[in-house]
Order: structure tokens, then sequence, then C-alpha cells
């Protein structure tokens, strides 16, 4: 039976989900576990309500396992940089060293995990967290009563409630105390609810020269100050030889009761009301056997580490802010675990997964949706689905609603495969390998995962990292075909109110879609959606905005249409009754312009279609949609004007229109179909035009003519002009000869297919 509990706790210890009694956030009014960020000033997000830390058995997963890679593959895709940043932030990777603190008298010893074991020297006090293990162990008969006060107040008190650096730092002195391993000091043990369980080893070093928090606390309630790193200042520059010698004394250096020395040996050292936390020298850290002193901090680190793994009292490590998943829930809502409790001979509580065959697990039925009054989950009700003729029991928690946001994606590829959650095939066909233009190398390369994701900021260390970390715990599994979800990311900006603020009923700036559609359409208000500015930036809603695309829309529809006919549809439109089919038979009045031909396009049309082209198009792929309808209205400015309009250009142009104003476009589109007699297929269909360079070289150029540095006129020669042909075509002008009457020209200045200036006497 050992035998098999130990092989039960190992595998525990390596496997993606286990059980926990982990320092959870109790919402008592919901009935449930809350995650951290969900918390909210020490209140539930959803209700309000207040939220205590307690213990509780719960399921965990070990994102910490994908820490690294959830880091490393940030190089891979393409997300903005401050997402990415809030995402390394949020896993919060740092590197430094274990170290163990002795509890004299004892068996027990305090690990700490710290970024700067070169301060060790400077450790003059420890802090547990409230909820540490070892509090009762080291609390001793005098103090106990403070301690466990001041356990129920940390209890009351949220992790962002806890750790903000504005509060006033609070904690009891537990009665034990501890050996310093560098120099065997012993140094008090407090708690405090600025250090969390959570985090590292839920125990610290305070080294209060060189920490400000420690500093607030040892200043609080008068614990020691050592200074142990010096700043790097030009005055220490000199002083390098002193420090570095220190540990060395000179021959000679007391003469006749004085103390000879020059200015060079000098330093100044001030108190300061803050702590030193940059890197710096090391000062008064030495032991018989390792010496800091007169070392940069790099080397510091690397020194004492190297002496702790020696001595067995610490050791290099990496920590990660970034803490395992709390997957439980205590509510009805949300996926019940496929796992059964049983118990073995000696009465240990193990769980088994239900088999294949068993799933999909379903929640039974309940009339009551509530917690039970002892504080067990709604599913505890079903006493009959609960208790199995075996006598093991169901898991009773369920899965939060990450269950199901985190893979969404997938299932939506195949979402009627009742074999698996999705076909390999499907997988590959939309996750697989493909080519994409990338910003990350600035050249084609090979990608995989979803092309673009669009969601906003608010999911970046939320959904965003729990899909990472579950499509990765896929990928190992062989399921999927990439490491990552989601190639490409943008974050869109909001839409503000006219006043500039967020809006909200409260300030009365809610602009109501509706209103909008009544009075302009549904693709002027699309349209102006996309013309307010770029995609990710925040911006104000204008109605005036939506009036300027409006116009924009009536200009392309009289680029394609006969206002004569249309206003004869609208003279039979209000003779017509309400009837939807005769009131569609009406459109047949409107005709094409007649201004439109099925001929060959002139060069300066294919010129201006293709320059819309090419501008649309890589518009589209950087999302810049603001400029893309500048470059269509550009377009339309200039096609109006002609007195013939190639049906062949109008149609490339309602291509490029349609993913914009897609109802106008495709009104158009049949209606351009009448003019060769030919069905029209579906815009939406029809395949997108590509650009020719060609079509876009320049055969001629404008060139600015100064006459003594000032313009007299502007000459159009051909693009290939040599600069011989570039000078007469510029003393040629006709706009210059006034200035150049009666005068000489001495020189003249070429620049190149820029400019020509004629020096003249």
């Amino acid at each position: 039976l050992e035998i098999q509990s130990a092989r039960r706790a190992y595998r525990d210890s390596k496997r993606l989900a286990y059980v926990s009694e982990a320092p959870v956030n109790w919402c008592p009014e919901l009935g449930t576990v809350l995650a951290n960020e969900e918390v909210i000033d020490g209140k539930s997000e959803v209700g309000g309500f207040p939220v205590i830390r307690k213990p509780m058995r719960q399921w965990m997963l070990r994102i910490t396992a994908f820490a690294e890679r959830l880091l490393d593959d940030l190089n891979t895709i393409d997300w903005t940089g401050s997402l990415k940043e809030m995402q390394r932030n949020w896993i919060g990777r740092s590197e430094g060293a274990e170290v163990k603190f002795q509890v004299p008298g004892s068996r027990f010893q305090i690990t700490v995990f710290t970024t700067r074991p070169d301060t060790l020297f400077g450790a003059t006090y420890m802090v547990l967290s409230p909820e540490h293990w070892l509090v009762p162990q080291i609390t001793t008969p005098d103090q106990q009563k403070a301690v466990e006060d001041y356990q129920a107040f940390a209890a009351g008190r949220s992790d962002l409630e806890r750790t903000e650096l504005a509060k006033e730092k609070t904690g009891v002195f537990t009665g034990g105390y501890a050996l310093n391993p560098v120099n065997g000091e012993k140094i008090p043990v407090w708690i405090a609810d600025y250090v969390l369980a959570s985090y590292g080893t839920g125990a610290i070093m305070a080294v209060p020269a060189h920490d400000e928090r420690d500093l607030e606390f040892a200043t609080k309630f008068e614990l020691s100050v050592i200074q142990v790193v010096l700043p790097v200042t030009r005055d220490f520059e000199k002083a390098r030889l002193f420090f570095m010698e220190h540990r060395q004394i000179r021959p000679n250096l007391i003469v006749n009761g004085w103390t000879p020395i020059n200015e060079q040996e000098v330093i100044t050292a001030s108190a300061s009301t803050k702590a030193f936390s940059d890197e710096g020298v090391a000062i008064n850290s030495h032991n018989s056997e390792v010496c800091l002193d007169g070392l940069a901090t790099p080397e510091a680190k690397k020194k004492i580490i190297d002496w702790l793994e020696t001595k067995g009292l610490g050791k290099r490590t990496i920590n990660y802010k970034l803490r395992d998943w709390l997957f439980s829930r205590q509510r009805y809502w949300g996926e019940p675990f496929p796992i059964i409790w049983k118990k073995d001979a000696a009465g240990n509580l193990y769980h088994e997964a239900l088999p294949e065959s068993a799933l999909p697990l379903l929640p039974p039925k309940l009339e009551d949706y509530k917690p039970t009054p002892d504080g067990q989950p709604p599913l505890a009700r079903a006493k009959d689905w609960v208790n199995l003729p075996d006598g093991s029991i169901r898991e009773t928690n369920t899965m939060p609603q990450w269950a199901g946001s985190c893979w969404y994606y997938l299932r939506y590829l195949d979402a009627r495969n009742e074999a698996g959650f999705v076909s390999k095939e499907a997988e590959q066909y939309w996750m697989g390998v493909s080519t994409r233009n990338s910003k990350i190398e600035n050249r084609e390369m090979e990608t995989q995962g979803v092309d673009l994701y669009v969601g906003g900021t608010e999911h970046a260390v939320l959904h965003l990292l729990y899909a990472r970390f579950w499509h990765k715990v896929l990928f190992d599994l062989g399921y999927v075909s990439s490491p990552e979800p989601f190639f490409k990311l943008v974050n869109q900006g909001l839409i503000l109110g006219g006043d500039g603020q967020k809006m909200s009923k409260s300030r009365g700036n809610v602009v109501n879609p509706d209103d909008v559609l009544v009075e302009y359409g549904a693709d002027a208000f699309r349209l102006y959606e996309m013309f307010m500015g770029p995609l990710q930036d925040t911006k104000p809603w204008n109605t005036k905005g939506v009036e300027g695309v409006y116009r924009f829309l009536g200009r392309v529809w009289r680029l394609f249409v006969d206002e004569a006919s249309e206003t004869e549809f609208e003279q039979a439109e209000t003779l017509t009754p309400e009837n939807a089919a005769q009131r569609k038979d009406l459109l047949n009045l409107i005709k094409p312009n007649a201004a439109i031909k099925d001929t060959a396009p002139t060069p300066p049309q294919l010129k201006a279609l293709h320059a819309c082209i090419k501008k649309v198009t890589e518009d589209l792929e950087t999302m810049s949609f603001n400029t893309a309808i500048s470059a269509m209205m550009v377009f339309s400015n200039e096609a109006i004007k002609w007195e013939v309009r190639p049906a062949s250009v109008l149609r490339d142009f309602l291509i490029l229109l349609q993913p914009f104003a897609p109802h106008i476009a495709e009104e158009l589109w049949q209606k351009l179909s009448a003019i060769n007699n030919q069905p029209a297929t579906a815009l939406p269909y029809t395949p997108w035009p590509r650009f020719d360079p060609a079509l876009l070289v320049e055969t001629e150029i404008e060139i600015p003519v100064q006459v003594n540095g000032k313009l007299r006129d502007v000459i159009k020669v051909p693009a290939d002009i040599d600069n011989a042909a570039l000078e007469a075509a510029a003393k040629a002008a006709a706009k210059a000869q006034p200035f150049l009457a009666g005068k000489t020209i001495k020189k003249v200045i070429v620049v190149p297919k820029k400019l020509v200036n004629l020096i003249a006497v």
C-alpha cells in the first residue's frame, strides 16, 4: 500500500493536472473559488462580494512547466510588442538562487528565492507569508495570539491589496529566528502580508538597504539596516584600489598614531531614506571562506552562488511569477471533471479518470444551483449522481469557463465531427504550414496556426496565455500540427463617444448603431468605422465623418448610374404601395451611366486603376483600412471626370470596394453586368485583381525650374530624360523667359530628375 501511495504521489508530481491544497480566493456569497484576475480590490468582479483567502482542495494545471516555452515562442509570432511584453511580465522569469536558512535548534530550514544573492550579507531579518507552512512551527507561545490574529487579517485581503506598493507595511514577529548562511548571524523571522505564499517559496530574506519595501518595513519596526552594495560613482572609480585591497592591510598603515591617506582613497557615504536597489559594487560582504568586496554585482552573484552550492546551502535556479493554473470552480455551470475518488485498504483517498467510454460526462439536473450549506459545490446536492454503486464518489468541482474558450477555434474547424474534436485533415488544412509575409522577419516565412486573430488587450494575460498553453499541450500529444495557435494578432482600439470619453449610458454619449443605419445605411456606417483612423487606435465618434463617407458612396453611385433614370425611379417609388416585390421591380428602372462602355481603357485610366489596386491590396494586408478607403476616394474623384468609363476598369474597382461597402458594391456589380447582358457572378466569389507594376511606371515627370533660386516654372519632361536634354528644356521654359530676358546664363545647376536652377546675370 505504501508503494502504491508513493507511486501515485510521484505521478501526481509530474502530471499536467494534479490536486493541491492551495490557498484560494473564496467568495462565500458566490460559493466559489475565484482566480486572482477575478478579484478586484478584495471583492469579486461579478457582484462585488467580499473575498477571503482560505486553503481548499483544488485541481491545478501545471502551466509553469511550459513557462520557458511560452516565453521563447513569443519570438515566433507576429504580435504587437506591447502585448508580448504583457505576457512576459505576467510569466515573470527571473534568474537567481535558492538559499537555505537554518532554524536554530530544529530540523527546519527556510528556503528563499532571491535574484540578488550578492546581498546576502545585508539580510537582517526574514519574512514569511502568513500562510507559510512553517509559521506554526517557529512561532513562540508568547507571540502565538498576535500571529494568529494577523493571519486572520491577511486572509481578508486580495493578493493585489497585499502587494500594493503605496500601502503601509504591516507585520508581526513570530518570536523565531533563522541563521544567515553566509555569516551565521541570528536574524528574526516575521510574517507580513506583502509576501505571498503563491510566489517563489513564500518566504524572503529582507535586505532593507537594497529593497524599498524591506526598508519601509525595517524602518517601521526598527530592524537593522546594513549596506552591502555601493553605487558606482566617479568618486568610487578613484577609490577602486582602496576597496579592492581593504581586506589586505598594507604595511605602515599607521604612523605615529595617525593614518596617512590621500584624497583618492576617500569616499563620502551619506545616509539615504531610499534603498539602493541597482547594481553596484559589493562592500561589507565577506567571511573566512568567501569575499565579495570590490566585485561588481554580476561577478559577486556568480561567486556567492558557487560558494553556496559548494557548501550545500543553496543552488542556482530560475523562478517564474507565473503560478500553476487553479482549474476548479465550486459552481454548477461548467464541465464536470471526469474523475472519481476511491479509498485504498488503508483508507487513503486517491483519484482515477473515467474511461473514455464514459465520456462525455454531463452534469445532473438540479433544482437548486447554490452551494450546499457546508460550502460544498452545487453538484454535491445530486446524491444519486455523486455516489456510485461501488462506493466511489464523483468529483463535484467543475471546470472554469476557460475550459471551452481555450480551444474553441479548433472545434470551429470541424464542428460536426463526432469522432473527435477535429480531424487531422481539417486541422492541417486550416492550421498547418503556410507562407505568409511576416513583419517579424521582414520577409516571407513559413508559419502555422490561425492567420489572423483580432481581439482586445484585455485578453493578453488570460485567454491568450491560457490558449497558448492549451495548444502546446495538444501539440505535445500530437493532436495539432503547430506549437502556437495564433500567428498574427491585432488589438483593435475603442470607439469613444463624441466627447472623447468611453461610451456610457451615464455619460449620455452612447451612439446607437440603429440610428446611424436608418439615416445613412449599413455601408456608410461600416465604411466610416474603418475610415476613422488606424484600427489599433482609440478614436472619438464624429457624425460629420459619417456624412463624409456617405457623400463618397453617393459619388460612387453616380459613377455607375444614370441620374435621369434614378430620378424616374424616385418618382415611381412614391406612387408604389408598400409591396416589397413591386418595389424591387422598380430598381430595374435605374440604368447604367451612358458613359460606361465596353471598350479598352486608356493608359491613364489603367494607371489610375492599378495604383488603386496596389494601394488597397497592400493596405488590406496591414489592416490599414482608412488609407485603403482614401485610395478609393482618389480613384472615384478621377474616374467620375472620364467621358468614357471602361466597364472593365469599373468592375475591378467594385471588387476592391466590396469588402468595405458590400451592399452598394453588389448592387452596382449586377447593374454593370447588364451592359454585356450576361449574368454576373456574386461579387464575393470574384477573383481579386492583381496590379501590374509596369503600368505604374511614370513616363513623364514634373521638374521645377528656378531662376536665381526662385521657382519660375514647372515643366513636364520624359521620365528617362538625360541631363543635357533637361537643361535645354529648362532654358526653354515659357514662364521662365521673362526672368531671363536681357540676361546671360552663367551657370546651370541640374539635380537629375528633381530640379534645374538657372543662374543668370
